[in-house]
C-alpha cells in the first residue's frame, strides 16, 4: 500500500538549540502551517517546544 501525500513524514527540531529531533506524521489538510509540539528534550532534560523543519 502506497503512502499518502496527505500525511507526510515531518521532522520536529528542538527550539532549545540542542539538535534533538523527533520524526512524526501530520495531516496536511488539518494542519497546513508548521507543526509545533511540546516534547521532551533529553539533552536539556525537560519539555520544550519542537518545531517542524522543512
Amino acid at each position: 500500500m502506497a503512502r499518502s501525500t496527505v500525511r507526510p513524514v515531518v521532522r520536529l527540531k528542538s527550539t532549545a538549540g540542542t539538535g534533538a529531533t523527533y520524526v512524526t506524521r501530520k495531516n496536511r489538510l488539518n494542519d497546513p502551517d508548521r507543526l509545533v509540539l511540546r516534547k521532551f528534550d533529553p539533552v536539556v532534560g525537560k519539555h520544550v517546544p519542537f518545531r517542524e523543519e522543512r
